[in-house]
């Protein structure tokens, strides 16, 4: 079981998000990705979803298009209490040398301080949390989030 600090880089590379900061959040059951823009679409009989992310925080001059299979469409409760149904897709997380499925709900997250949290489900079994700690596994790529600019990653 690897030990987290209570926010890391976490990688969504089927997303083409090469790194992004995570909030690592035992009181978050589902895992939650920042999205804008979300359309639904069918594609060779299957529910995809289309949508774009900033991926830094405090910035949204770059952009991120991804495109991933739905898995279910969800009423998530935020931290306030409210209610949102949101679309769920499973995408792989790497954090450091560790890489493994997660299910991630998408809404919009351009007011809060990070643009994904990790919520404890995808980390049950293979994570614990030490909330004294930063960055314990996932440490930053200087160059790979500066170069991911308008319209460069669609992944899917």
């Amino acid at each position: 079981m690897v030990t987290l600090g209570w926010r890391e880089w976490v990688g969504l590379p089927a997303l083409g998000i090469q790194q992004i900061k995570a909030k690592i959040d035992t009181g978050a059951r589902t895992s939650t990705l920042h999205a804008f823009e979300i359309e639904d679409f069918e594609e060779h009989g299957k529910k995809r979803v289309r949508f774009k992310i900033h991926p830094v925080q405090r910035e949204n001059d770059s952009v991120i298009e991804c495109v991933a299979d739905v898995i279910d469409q969800r009423v998530v409760s935020d931290s306030g209490g409210h209610r949102e149904k949101r679309w769920v897709i499973r995408t792989d997380i790497v954090i450091g040398p560790h890489t493994w499925p997660a299910e991630m709900t998408l809404t919009g997250r351009d007011n809060m301080l990070f643009r994904m949290l990790l919520g404890r489900t995808a980390m049950k079994h293979r994570a614990r949390v030490d909330p004294a700690r930063s960055y314990l596994v996932g440490k930053k790529r200087v160059k790979s989030i500066q170069s991911r600019k308008t319209g460069a990653g669609s992944g899917g």
